[in-house]
């Protein structure tokens, strides 16, 4: 289709071409996805069903179990509110640090004795 023919059609008929070109394009892009996913398929065959009981075919193995960690710091604020000095630190430490605070201020007494005896120990 030439430039000078579609300079000439008028609005309706440029709105019809462009519902029958979309309708032409939604069913070629349905059979390209469908295509591919054939193909997908045969490059990645499905994997056999583990017998072990609640494993899903493709779950990772389940993540290590690590020793619980007394915890080290302490919101003076709210007790029950504590930290371990492992992993990301809470928003309410965060917070206390940013305003000027200093992190040894968070410090629990009982966990550094318990650390010093653990290493001595050791």
């Amino acid at each position: 289709m030439r430039k000078s023919d579609l300079d000439t059609m008028t609005f309706d008929e440029l709105w019809l071409l462009h519902e029958e070109i979309t309708k032409i394009l939604s069913e070629r892009i349905t059979a390209e996805k469908l295509e591919l996913e054939k193909r997908l398929a045969q490059l990645n065959p499905p994997e056999p069903m583990q017998d072990s009981a609640g494993s899903e075919p493709g779950a990772e193995r389940p993540r290590r179990r690590y020793p619980r960690v007394p915890p080290k710091y302490c919101n003076p604020m709210e007790p029950s509110e504590t930290w371990s000095g492992r992993g990301k630190q809470p928003r309410w430490l965060v917070a206390a640090l940013q305003s000027g605070r200093k992190l040894e201020e968070f410090r629990i007494e009982d966990s550094e004795k318990t650390t010093d005896d653990n290493a001595q120990h050791s």
